[in-house]
């Protein structure tokens, strides 16, 4: 007797498409070269200008397992939840449209939560860079590779509440039951949606975390990206409207040392981008950067987090609303092009040149580096 063959699970993948007609040809051969095969994937054309919804026609008269949803331009929240609402598959991923898979992505993932049966994976990501300065361009990030060793199974998040620091979409796979008993979706209308939803995943499941690469993740230089645009006014109060939502949801979950973890090293996480930026912002935009940081650490709130001492220096100056205080620091801060602000001879305490911080503005105990 010939026993059948045990059904592949397949993968359902949403794949928004919004500009990007020069990325998109291959992003799509790299889901065409997937070594998993069983898989079904929807392009979502979010009403792009460009050729984009041509481009993803072209690849779904080739191969059946490509189908095009035409919408008008919702952004990327929306068109990945109306790609999630038409695509199926017993497994759920999301890949950015200016962004690859390696060939064996899906047949890892998959491989993974058969074994464990976990409700999604949190896997590493590559980072390249299209026009990378000397000596970088293509590696994973330092922060992403210790988030992600050593390997889990079937964790809860107390088991690694750091974990809640990798908010990408990209780089998951979710099971489809779980996300739908969920009721998972992406806020629609602000940008950094990642966040808020990975924050309800891993609160809500059991999670398998690999440090195995399952994504190359593109960065462009050409200004069009939203990781580009983080001196605007709208991506300042999306960032706060983002990173709330992720708050609320830690604290309704109610355990003390998650949500001290993520106060501390994950929703400060990239702060210092903003506070780099104080130099060039206007009036409005360092009103909302310092009403944001007083929301969610007060002005003390960020002595023990993440941040490197200057970059708490820096936000305890906006706090205190010292502002021409604040934007000559960072400048100095950017003048060493990424090398530490100097320390005092017996290494425990910044060193900011009187010139920048005069003698005695500055209490001695926010010089110091231990919080």
């Amino acid at each position: 007797m010939k026993w059948p063959r045990k059904r592949r699970p397949t993968v359902g993948v949403v794949v928004p498409a919004w500009g990007v007609e020069r990325w998109l040809p291959a992003t799509l051969d790299s889901l065409l070269a997937q070594s998993h095969r069983a898989w079904r994937a929807v392009v979502v054309d979010d009403g792009s200008p460009d050729r984009s919804g041509e481009i993803a026609e072209a690849y779904a008269a080739r191969d059946p397992r490509i189908t095009v949803l035409h919408t008008d331009n919702g952004g990327l929240g929306a068109a990945r939840n109306r790609g999630t609402a038409v695509v199926e598959g017993d497994y759920l991923a999301f890949v950015d449209s200016d962004d690859v898979l390696p060939p064996d992505s899906f047949a890892t993932s998959v491989a993974t939560l058969e074994a464990s049966g976990s409700d999604f994976l949190a896997a590493c990501l590559l980072r390249v860079e299209a026009e990378p300065p000397a000596g970088r361009g293509v590696a994973v990030p330092p922060w992403m590779a210790r988030m992600h060793s050593p390997a889990l199974t079937g964790a809860r998040i107390e088991d690694r509440p750091e974990i809640l620091g990798d908010v990408f979409a990209h780089n998951k796979m979710f099971r489809r039951s779980f996300w739908d008993r969920e009721q998972l979706a992406w806020p629609e209308g602000v940008r950094y949606e990642d966040q808020p939803t990975t924050t309800r995943a891993f609160l809500a499941g059991r999670f398998d975390v690999t440090p195995q690469v399952v994504y190359h993740w593109q960065i462009r230089t050409d200004g069009t990206s939203i990781t580009q645009q983080r001196s605007s006014l709208t991506d300042l109060a999306d960032r706060w409207a983002t990173k709330r939502m992720a708050l609320d949801s830690v604290t309704a979950h109610g355990d003390a040392t998650v949500t001290r973890v993520f106060r501390t090293k994950v929703l400060p996480g990239d702060l210092w981008v903003y506070l780099h930026a104080v130099p060039d912002c206007s009036q409005e935009w360092w009103t909302v950067l310092r009403e944001g940081i007083l929301e969610f650490w007060g002005p003390d709130g960020l002595r023990e987090s993440i941040l490197s001492p200057a970059m708490r220096l820096a936000a305890w100056l906006v706090t205190q609303d010292r502002r021409s205080d604040a934007e000559r620091f960072v400048t100095y801060v950017r003048s060493l092009d990424g090398r530490p602000v100097p320390r005092t001879p017996d290494g425990s305490a910044l060193d900011v040149p009187a010139d920048v911080l005069p003698v005695g503005s500055v209490p001695p105990e926010r010089l110091v580096l231990a919080g």
